[in-house]
């Protein structure tokens, strides 16, 4: 066969490739290959591809493309709800990306994966105790995903089918849920809140609460940034009703907030994110699930467990991958989840940053963010038509700023930040039309005074228009 000159980086792209590929297979053209798509989901035009470039060509053109993005690096951002700004130390970073870690998938093979599966039980142990229960996995993808199949966990466990959620939740994170929980049948329904203070309406819970229900869940802080006081009252009314109690946390607040196995829950999902990981345009990110020490909580848990052994005279220990009957690469279609992926990666990251900080200087960290949080909020209300929060409750990290009475649309608000190179915060219009025009702003410990104070000048600037 006459050689045939091939694309630099689609071979199948040549014609003649083409053909002798859909002579292999028996097919006449491609498009056999996607009659299940529906045709109004194809695109029907060829794509505008460039002509070939060089390797120094494609990486100027790339970093071209690049150079127009902006990063925390470059302009303050007060953008969070749900992957946040946090600083990563330098050896976090370099820990992870030795080979012995970032090239690990699943360590099925315990012998040659000692390594990884110390370090995951060290992120296991360290998760037990920041959220005070006994058991925790290291595979979820992320909070959204870890609700979801604790919610799905709840009703294998109590054999109920109905799941009480606050309203105040990132409207992705239910969406996720409803997702997981539409199919095996379990009916997800929204607690009110108390609209001076968004805490938990009690009243309303203890209405909808019942027999079929098979866990509440509550999130602390909220989506919206505001701590809940009433959670040992939650506790108490999802168990009084056979119910488990499910609780949401962000992982940086347990170093000044009590910890979810101290006020009763059964339990505990997350963000790991914040824990040592780069919000990475996104993802990936770390979803975190713990339990009581409950058999009945543990065999139903999803993902992997990593356990600890001794030889069988005692004298050395090893580390082993616990209870993956669980999982769909056994059980099929009996499975208790398909969750698969591995994120050991962004675990073991976390597990580095846990241990850099410690007990106190989790502490320290929320403290400052505290501190930062609230001079913003009173440097805010400063401003004349600006409420700030929008609700009177204590807030960690996050908080609503209202726009309602200065006429501008926090659309338009952010839009003039960004053209004076400031993120502002999160848009909530769309999502709570109820709160009018409300945005949901962020501090971390990366915010620098002058970066407040900068926001709060061009604030007042864009408001006086």
């Amino acid at each position: 066969m006459a050689k045939i000159r091939g694309h630099p980086y689609i071979p199948n792209a040549i014609e003649e490739i083409k053909k002798i590929m859909m002579n292999e297979i028996g097919i006449k053209n491609i498009e056999e290959l996607y009659r299940d798509i529906p045709e109004k989901f194809k695109l029907k035009e060829k794509l505008n591809l460039p002509e070939a470039m060089s390797e120094y060509e494609v990486r100027k053109h790339v970093e071209q493309l690049l150079s127009k993005n902006k990063t925390f690096l470059d302009i303050p951002i007060f953008l969070g709800a749900g992957c946040w700004p946090h600083y990563v130390p330098a050896v976090v970073d370099y820990i992870i990306q030795r080979t012995e870690f970032q090239t690990c998938y699943t360590p099925y093979q315990p012998e040659i994966s000692q390594g990884i599966l110390q370090a995951l039980f060290e992120y296991q142990s360290m998760i037990c105790e920041l959220t005070e229960m006994e058991v925790a996995n290291c595979s979820m993808y992320d909070w959204a995903t870890a609700l979801a199949e604790a919610a799905r966990m709840a009703a294998r466990v109590t054999r109920k089918n109905e799941i009480l959620i606050p309203r105040i939740i990132h409207p992705e994170r239910r969406e996720t849920l409803e997702n997981y929980t539409k199919p095996a049948g379990i009916i997800v329904k929204a607690i009110d809140y108390e609209e001076k203070t968004g805490q938990i309406d009690l009243n309303d819970l203890r209405s909808k609460i019942s027999d079929k229900t098979a866990a509440v869940y509550i999130e602390n802080p909220s989506y919206l940034g505001f701590v809940e006081t009433q959670v040992e009252e939650v506790a108490e009314i999802a168990h009084k009703h056979g119910a488990l109690f499910i609780a949401g946390v962000d992982p940086i607040s347990l170093g000044i907030l009590k910890a979810p196995g101290e006020y009763g829950a059964d339990i505990v999902v997350g963000e790991g994110q914040p824990l040592g990981n780069h919000m990475n345009f996104g993802g990936p990110m770390l979803g975190i699930l713990a339990c009581r020490g409950d058999m009945k909580l543990i065999r139903q848990m999803p993902g992997r467990v990593i356990g600890v052994t001794t030889t069988v005279d005692g004298k050395e220990r090893g580390f082993c991958m616990a209870l993956q009957t669980r999982e769909q690469h056994i059980r099929r279609e009996k499975a208790t989840s398909n969750i698969c992926s591995n994120e050991a990666l962004c675990a073991v990251a976390a597990a580095v940053y846990l241990s850099l900080l410690g007990p106190e200087g989790l502490r320290e960290l929320c403290q400052h963010i505290i501190y930062k949080s609230n001079y913003t909020m009173r440097r805010l209300s400063e401003i004349e038509k600006v409420k700030v929060p929008l609700f009177n409750s204590f807030h960690f990290k996050e908080f609503t700023v209202n726009f309602d009475f200065s006429g501008k649309k926090v659309k338009e608000i952010n839009k003039e930040l960004l053209k004076r190179g400031i993120h502002g915060g999160k848009d909530l219009s769309n999502e709570f039309p109820e709160l009018g025009q409300t945005a949901l702003y962020c501090i971390t410990e990366i915010h620098s005074k002058e970066d407040i104070d900068k926001l709060v000048e061009v604030l007042k600037q864009i408001l006086r228009r």
